[in-house]
C-alpha cells in the first residue's frame, strides 16, 4: 500500500509577530487614521468584517458587548476590505450607524491593511498589544467557538485573550482557525 504525505504550509502572520503602523480611511470619521492614534491604549482589537456576510452579522451583538465590556481599555477597529457594491464606504457608514456603534470603521478597499494582517475571512479578529508605538499580535482568529449560535459559544477566544493581555498573562490560545466570509 502506498501513502500519500501531505505537508500543509502556514504563510499567515505569527502570532507575537509585530504590525507596522498603517493609515486608513475612517467611514466614521471622514478621517483618514493611523494604528500610532491609539498608542494610549494597552490592546487594540482589529475585526475584519463585512456589512453582508451572514458569520459577521451573526456576530454584531457580540463584539457589541465586547466593545461595552473593554471600551476603556481596548480599541476596537473595524476594517472592510471588500469591494463589492454593497461594501462601499456610504454602506459601510450606514453599517455602523445601524449597528449604533461610534468605532472606527475602516475602507480598506484596496487590500493594503489585509495584506499586511494576512487577512482572509470575515470575522477574523487581531488582538494587538500596544507598547507606546510598537503593536505585536498577541492572538489572532475567532471570535469564539460558534458563529452561528451565541448562546451555544464554549470559548469565548477573543474574551479570554483580551482578559488576559489586560492582566499580563500569557494569550490562552495564541491563535484560532477563523470561520467566516472568504475576503476577495
Amino acid at each position: 500500500m502506498k501513502y500519500l504525505i501531505v505537508t500543509l504550509l502556514s504563510f499567515s502572520t505569527p502570532c507575537f509577530s509585530q504590525i507596522s503602523d498603517f493609515k486608513g480611511f475612517d467611514v466614521q470619521s471622514q478621517q483618514t487614521i493611523s494604528l500610532s492614534d491609539f498608542s494610549n491604549k494597552k490592546a487594540i482589537a482589529i475585526v475584519f468584517t463585512r456589512n453582508v456576510c451572514p458569520y459577521s452579522v451573526y456576530y454584531e451583538g457580540r463584539i457589541t458587548q465586547l466593545i461595552a465590556e473593554f471600551s476603556n481599555e481596548v480599541q476596537f477597529i473595524l476594517i472592510n476590505s471588500h469591494s463589492d457594491t454593497k461594501e462601499s464606504s456610504s454602506e459601510m457608514k450606514n453599517k455602523l450607524s445601524a449597528w449604533g456603534l461610534s468605532i472606527p470603521y475602516i475602507a480598506d478597499k484596496d487590500g493594503a491593511i489585509k495584506k499586511i494582517f494576512n487577512a482572509r475571512k470575515s470575522p477574523e479578529v487581531y488582538l494587538l498589544n500596544s507598547r507606546g508605538s510598537t503593536f505585536s499580535i498577541f492572538y489572532k482568529g475567532a471570535i469564539d467557538n460558534n458563529p452561528q449560535v451565541a448562546s451555544d459559544v464554549k470559548n469565548r477566544y477573543l474574551k479570554k485573550n483580551v482578559e488576559s493581555l489586560l492582566s499580563g498573562r500569557p494569550s490562552s490560545t495564541g491563535s484560532t482557525r477563523p470561520i467566516g466570509c472568504i475576503i476577495k
